[in-house]
């Protein structure tokens, strides 16, 4: 029987991976970019600037509201999407700080030991 290890993943995790995996897909990325700060789109907005099919367009944008980097609200019959910008913020600066960290050096004993 194969038990899997999801139950001692911690939640945040969990997130963080769905947040990696939406922000991995270049589409994805170019709908985000369409946004300024505190600006609502509505889906066919979005679809008329996008070059993909509808379909493909809801696919991303669920995605994208999935890991909760994107916010709907429902006007009438239109939905209003947003940017969820503090977790945006907290992605980009937590990829910035993984970035520092592979790029400064070492300065542990194990760096200074010739490899023989």
């Amino acid at each position: 029987m194969k038990s899997g290890y999801q139950h001692i993943i911690p939640d945040a995790w969990v997130d963080t991976a769905a947040i990696f995996t939406a922000l991995g897909d270049t589409h994805r990325q170019r709908i985000l970019l369409l946004f300024d700060p505190g600006e609502q789109l509505t889906i066919s907005e979005i679809a008329e600037i996008v070059p993909l099919s509808r379909t493909a367009v809801n696919h991303h944008l669920q995605v994208l509201r999935t890991a909760g980097l994107l916010t709907s609200e429902k006007r009438g019959k239109a939905v209003y999407l947003s940017v969820n910008t503090d977790l945006l913020m907290r992605t980009f600066t937590m990829m910035a700080d993984f970035v520092r960290a592979q790029q400064a050096p070492s300065t542990s004993e194990d760096s200074e030991t010739p490899v023989r």
